[in-house]
Protein backbone atom coordinates (compact mmCIF):
# COMPACT_ATOMS: atom_id res chain seq x y z
CA UNK A 1 0.00 0.00 0.00
CA UNK A 2 1.04 3.60 -0.39
CA UNK A 3 1.23 4.81 3.21
CA UNK A 4 2.78 8.05 4.38
CA UNK A 5 5.73 8.26 1.99
CA UNK A 6 3.78 8.93 -1.21
CA UNK A 7 6.60 10.85 -2.84
CA UNK A 8 8.96 7.90 -2.64
CA UNK A 9 6.23 5.60 -3.98
CA UNK A 10 5.73 7.74 -7.09
CA UNK A 11 9.41 8.58 -7.56
CA UNK A 12 9.66 5.66 -10.00
CA UNK A 13 7.24 7.40 -12.37
CA UNK A 14 9.30 10.59 -12.21
CA UNK A 15 12.48 8.58 -12.84
CA UNK A 16 10.98 6.87 -15.90
CA UNK A 17 10.00 10.20 -17.41
CA UNK A 18 13.39 11.72 -16.61
CA UNK A 19 15.23 8.81 -18.23
CA UNK A 20 13.08 8.92 -21.36
CA UNK A 21 13.41 12.69 -21.77
CA UNK A 22 17.15 12.70 -21.04
CA UNK A 23 17.65 10.28 -23.94
CA UNK A 24 15.97 12.83 -26.22
CA UNK A 25 18.04 15.81 -25.03
CA UNK A 26 20.94 15.07 -27.38
CA UNK A 27 18.79 15.01 -30.50
CA UNK A 28 17.50 18.00 -32.45
CA UNK A 29 13.73 17.94 -32.91
CA UNK A 30 11.34 20.38 -34.49
CA UNK A 31 8.58 21.90 -32.38
CA UNK A 32 6.10 19.36 -33.77
CA UNK A 33 8.48 16.49 -33.02
CA UNK A 34 8.91 17.61 -29.42
CA UNK A 35 5.15 17.93 -29.01
CA UNK A 36 4.53 14.42 -30.34
CA UNK A 37 7.20 12.92 -28.08
CA UNK A 38 5.84 14.67 -25.02
CA UNK A 39 2.25 13.64 -25.71
CA UNK A 40 3.07 10.08 -26.73
CA UNK A 41 5.54 9.15 -24.04
CA UNK A 42 6.05 11.67 -21.23
CA UNK A 43 2.36 12.30 -20.60
CA UNK A 44 1.33 8.69 -21.15
CA UNK A 45 3.62 7.22 -18.48
CA UNK A 46 1.83 8.72 -15.42
CA UNK A 47 -1.67 8.50 -16.92
CA UNK A 48 -2.66 5.19 -15.32
CA UNK A 49 -1.20 6.05 -11.93
CA UNK A 50 -2.98 9.41 -11.99
CA UNK A 51 -6.30 7.75 -12.78
CA UNK A 52 -5.98 5.30 -9.89
CA UNK A 53 -4.08 7.26 -7.21
CA UNK A 54 -3.88 10.87 -6.17
CA UNK A 55 -0.31 11.83 -7.01
CA UNK A 56 1.29 14.45 -4.74
CA UNK A 57 1.65 17.93 -6.21
CA UNK A 58 5.42 17.83 -5.68
CA UNK A 59 5.68 14.89 -8.11
CA UNK A 60 3.40 16.64 -10.60
CA UNK A 61 5.52 19.79 -10.38
CA UNK A 62 8.71 17.78 -10.90
CA UNK A 63 7.23 16.04 -13.96
CA UNK A 64 6.11 19.39 -15.36
CA UNK A 65 9.60 20.81 -14.74
CA UNK A 66 11.24 17.90 -16.60
CA UNK A 67 8.91 18.30 -19.57
CA UNK A 68 9.37 22.09 -19.62
CA UNK A 69 13.17 21.75 -19.66
CA UNK A 70 12.91 19.43 -22.64
CA UNK A 71 10.41 21.67 -24.43
CA UNK A 72 12.37 24.89 -23.98
CA UNK A 73 15.73 23.22 -24.63
CA UNK A 74 17.38 23.69 -21.27
CA UNK A 75 20.29 21.33 -20.75
CA UNK A 76 23.18 21.16 -18.34
CA UNK A 77 25.41 23.43 -20.43
CA UNK A 78 22.88 26.12 -21.35
CA UNK A 79 19.95 27.89 -19.75
CA UNK A 80 16.54 28.56 -21.28
CA UNK A 81 13.63 30.63 -20.06
CA UNK A 82 10.28 29.01 -19.32
CA UNK A 83 7.74 31.79 -19.78
CA UNK A 84 4.58 30.21 -18.34
CA UNK A 85 3.04 30.67 -14.86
Amino acid sequence: MIGRKRSSFFADIKLKIHNKVSNWQHKFFSVGGKEVLIKAAAQAIPAYAMSVFKIPMSICDDIQRIIAKFWWGSGTDKKAIHWSR
